[in-house]
């Protein structure tokens, strides 16, 4: 009986995914057209969110990309953790202005038909720069977080920053990369996607950013082992990269929403251990004047 439940929700869940793909087809949004970033801009805001910190400001800044499953519980604590340390938090939401938020239909995302990180990197670009002129916030000063698929993205723009070609999907930079580039602080990547499909080796990263991957041992989405050899690549090209995997940890550790048919449990103490390390990284960081 239990299977057979199993199988069935498995064929509805199919079935929701097929229908949700299809209904995203028939919406021209998204399609994976080319826009100018004042274009990109205008489909994004809507639905991001910031949270900042109590006082006027100007307050560093912060931006967090969740995994292919779209903005859940995990970026709320995340963003409350930049919060207490005076940093604004916006939760920059890929999925919803696409309408990969529907039905099923974000699982393109992590099977790389729709959205990859390299595309999604015109999003954060576009971010970047809009922060520049949101009062009460210091534009250069941002750090960056990104789980999973938004590691992905994240790590992608770093080598993307270092070239005159935009992210694809963009027909401009939203500024010029090097001013873009310099506005970053330091970058925190939970278990990213580091396959054959991520091109963040390809080129050196901006030399003065600091990140830290943080890694899953036994991650059964994306390949722990991939991400320690591409963080060597990229150290051996200059990039400042620090690399934790958790033993006995599986992928997205610090989510509790899960979909129904998800194999992945949240882990409360991984989670915090995570939080302490991120907050011990971070503190290595003062604020620093604009660079802009």
């Amino acid at each position: 009986m239990r299977k057979r439940l199993i199988l069935v929700l498995a064929l509805l869940g199919l079935a929701a995914l097929a229908l949700g793909l299809n209904t995203a087809r028939n919406y021209a949004g998204w399609q994976p057209a080319t826009e100018t970033p004042a274009e990109r801009l205008t489909r994004l805001k809507p639905h991001w969110r910031i949270l900042r910190p109590d006082g006027p400001g100007p307050h560093p800044a912060a931006v967090l990309l969740s995994g292919c499953d779209g903005v859940h519980d995990n970026m709320d604590h995340w963003a409350r953790q930049f919060l207490a340390m005076g940093r604004a938090a916006l939760i920059l939401d890929s999925h919803a202005p696409r309408l990969l938020d529907k039905a099923q239909t974000w699982r393109a995302i992590c099977a790389g038909q729709v959205l990859p990180g390299a595309e999604r990197a015109g999003d954060l670009a576009v971010a970047l720069a809009a922060l520049r002129d949101m009062p009460g916030i210091d534009g250069a000063d941002v750090a960056l977080l990104g789980a999973s698929h938004g590691g992905w993205t994240v790590m992608e723009l770093l080598r993307q920053l270092g070239g005159a070609e935009p992210p694809p999907g963009l027909t401009a930079w939203p500024a010029p990369p090097g001013s873009l580039a310099a506005q970053l602080g330091p970058v925190v990547l939970l278990y990213p996607y580091c396959g054959l499909l991520n091109g963040a080796a390809g080129g050196p990263w901006p030399g003065h950013v600091r990140g830290l991957m943080l890694l899953a041992e036994l991650d059964s989405i994306t390949d722990s082992a991939d991400c320690r050899q591409m963080a060597k690549d990229l150290v051996a090209q200059g990039a400042h990269l620090a690399v934790t995997t958790y033993p006995g940890i599986n992928h997205g550790f610090d989510q509790r929403e899960r979909s129904l048919l998800s194999p992945l449990e949240f882990d409360a103490q991984a989670r915090a251990r995570a939080t302490r390390d991120i907050r011990s990284f971070m503190l290595g960081f003062s604020p620093r004047p604009g660079r802009i």
